[in-house]
């Protein structure tokens, strides 16, 4: 295993403890509102802070760009490499006592991505991937789903909060789906969301208006499980964009035409 990949393990377990011990009495939890339908608390912050303080322990030149605290730039000959943080991915589920969220953290050179951890505290499932090395869960291999048709895929996606303004386009792909598929579901924790792709729970998933945090680690496991990761141009640029569709083999095509066919004219890849 990766060195970076374990820093990054090490991280997430730290903040699992935080999350873990808040989920036992989420009363006491103070809840702010980044904007709506975009909440924030303590403990998102409190995990946050563990990651970033154990990855900066191991690699402290390496830049960061996390959910809470934003972007603090590499330094020096490490430059290239920065760490992408979602601390708590699926806050709402969290303070509403859903168990659907996870840790995120994603290691990039550049405009790739190397090593990738997405851990969901609840049921101690942990999924790693590190570039050109495959996608694991708990230690086992994991690979994509075999399933061939659209028709008889289980699709996962998320509401466009943060793109209002192309909710037509989204319900109208949704409408069709609900149609061609034999299920849609949208649990709400995008990185979970993918890496049940990449472990073929999932046999497909597109959003619109993702940050990278949503996208990085998941992006990584889905590839390195064999699976097709895009932007809505069928290109990679979907860290910059937020917008993303995903799938195997055999359903990506389809899945991508299908949102391809109904998108907003002004909406970015």
């Amino acid at each position: 295993m990766h060195p970076a990949l374990n820093i990054a393990i090490k991280a997430a377990r730290r903040a699992s403890q935080i999350i873990n011990r808040a989920s036992l009495d989420l009363g006491l939890i103070k809840v702010h509102s980044k904007q709506p339908n975009d909440f924030v608390t303590e403990v998102d912050r409190a995990a946050e802070a563990a990651i970033i303080e154990v990855l900066k322990d191991a690699y402290p030149s390496y830049g960061i760009l996390a959910e809470e605290s934003g972007q603090t730039p590499a330094q020096g000959r490490e430059s290239e490499y920065q760490w992408i943080i979602d601390p708590l991915d699926g806050t709402t589920n969290f303070i509403h006592g859903f168990p659907q969220y996870a840790i995120s953290i994603a290691l990039a050179k550049g405009d790739q991505v190397e090593q990738a951890v997405v851990y969901d505290p609840n049921r101690n499932e942990l999924f790693t991937a590190s570039k050109g090395g495959g996608a694991f869960l708990n230690e086992r291999r994991i690979r994509v789903s075999k399933r061939l048709k659209l028709q008889e895929a289980l699709i996962g996606t998320g509401f466009p909060y943060r793109v209002f303004d192309h909710v037509d386009a989204y319900l109208a792909i949704f409408k069709e789906l609900t149609q061609k598929t034999a299920g849609l579901r949208r649990p709400g924790a995008a990185s979970l969301d993918l890496a049940y792709v990449a472990a073929g729970r999932l046999d497909g998933f597109w959003e619109f208006g993702l940050s990278p945090w949503d996208l990085a680690a998941g992006s990584l496991l889905i590839t390195e499980a064999g699976g097709l990761v895009s932007d809505l141009s069928g290109e990679t640029d979907y860290l910059n964009t937020g917008n993303v569709v995903a799938g195997t083999p055999k359903v990506f095509i389809p899945l991508l035409q299908t949102v391809q066919a109904h998108r907003s004219t002004t909406l970015k890849a």
